[in-house]
């Protein structure tokens, strides 16, 4: 059984919809506006979703956009429309749309259309695959999708520079230009050629050189050489490294020719500890993709974890930020990860105790430091005390009473076994 998910601000079209999918098998759920197809969404991913342009409060194009620019186009939209018009047809399929329907849509059009999409949709990416355009929503990742925009249409080669796990290569897939060739040497062994083909087999593309920094003395010389076949080819090469090239090369490690050559251009990734505001959203991303593509049961994160989440330094950045939720998500019997299986995850990562408190940021105020402090301290004594309150209470010195009362002021949710 397929489920659908149809969002139309007309009762009546709604209505006679769900009835007609209903009888042929499927499970429709409905959503009269985008903010209730946005909240649908987020709890679940549907088979497929039939969505109407023209609402209220978001029109449909928008909330696709937003959709695939989150991540959460994993699976096939089909348009609808009273008023449809050729240039929206268009702009909905290059957002992503499978398939337009204008209404009054015909029955074995209808039909047609929802088992074709069914039969065909995709798979959901992995959680690293974020899009640039969702690194977050801080001042300076707005900053990165500005310049990204102004890198966009070059053909200049171009160096992202960014700490590992930032997502460089992400960023890099993003500026490459659709419908061309992507190159991306597994062993860059094939730069011990100078005369290799990867000018052709880029050409009109891009050559991603992962990190430049680990070509070898030849390979970089090498690279040089073909710099001009790569521009006569109309290839953009980008490379990205977490490593100060200057450096390199004043110290002689790195052909200074080779890094004025690939940085006539850069782009500065940021770590995600300058946008840990981001964090607790990116990780609610991370998880429900990685649940959408089952690489893990169906999780959801405590509110206290979200919060120790995004106090913590992440020095892997993204990628480590999807390891950790992914052992989480493996790991934990329950269904909602709390900040005692933060706790542990990191601790396993750094080689420390489970139970010790990594990640305080010290540079924080001292409220939200206190406040951070307090979540870890008492999930932790939950976790210890196999969730007995009374258990709870006595070690730390609350009165039973005052405890809930601090638990709530926290944002620290119990389940019903914790209760």
């Amino acid at each position: 059984m397929s489920q659908i998910l149809v969002v139309d601000d007309e009762m009546g079209i709604r209505e006679l919809l769900s009835e007609i999918l209903g009888e042929e098998g499927h499970e429709v759920r409905l959503a009269e506006s985008a903010g209730e197809a946005r909240a649908l969404r987020n709890r679940a991913r549907p088979d497929l979703v039939l969505l109407d342009i023209w609402m209220p409060d978001t029109d449909g194009i928008t909330l696709l956009k937003e959709w695939a620019t989150t991540g959460q186009l994993t699976m096939p939209v089909v348009m609808m429309s009273g008023h449809g018009t050729i240039d929206t047809a268009v702009e909905a399929t290059r957002m992503g749309a499978y398939a337009f329907l204008e209404k009054p849509i015909a029955l074995q059009k209808l039909l047609s259309t929802v088992g074709q999409a069914l039969r065909q949709q995709p798979s959901a990416p992995a959680a690293s695959q974020l899009l640039p355009a969702y690194l977050g929503k801080a001042a300076v990742v707005g900053e990165l999708r500005q310049r990204m925009e102004a890198l966009k249409s070059l053909k200049l080669p171009l160096l992202i520079v960014g700490e590992p796990g930032a997502g460089k290569r992400t960023c890099a897939r993003a500026l490459h230009q659709p419908n061309t060739a992507w190159v991306e040497p597994e062993d860059y062994k094939v730069l011990d050629d100078p005369f290799g083909d990867l000018a052709r087999q880029a050409a009109e593309g891009t050559l991603f050189i992962r990190e430049i920094a680990d070509l070898g003395t030849q390979q970089q010389r090498n690279l040089l050489a073909l710099m001009p076949s790569f521009e006569r080819a109309h290839t953009r090469v980008i490379a990205s490294t977490a490593r100060e090239l200057p450096r390199l090369a004043a110290e002689g490690r790195f052909d200074p020719r080779l890094a004025a050559a690939i940085a006539q251009t850069q782009l500065r990734v940021p770590s995600l500890r300058e946008h840990a505001e981001d964090i607790p959203e990116l990780a609610r991303l991370m998880l429900s993709r990685l649940v959408e593509a089952r690489a893990v049961p169906p999780r959801t994160l405590s509110t206290a974890a979200l919060n120790a989440l995004r106090v913590y330094d992440w020095p892997g950045n993204l990628t480590q930020l999807e390891t950790s939720l992914r052992s989480m998500a493996l790991l934990t019997p329950g269904n909602e990860l709390g900040v005692s299986d933060v706790n542990i995850a990191l601790a396993q990562v750094e080689g420390a105790q489970p139970g010790a408190f990594a990640g305080l940021r010290l540079d924080s105020e001292l409220r939200d430091a206190r406040d951070a402090f307090e979540r870890i301290y008492f999930e932790y004594h939950i976790a210890r005390e196999g969730a007995n309150m009374s258990k709870v209470a006595e070690r730390v010195g609350l009165e039973r009473t005052h405890l809930y009362r601090k638990l709530k002021q926290l944002g620290i949710k119990l389940n019903r076994r914790e209760q």
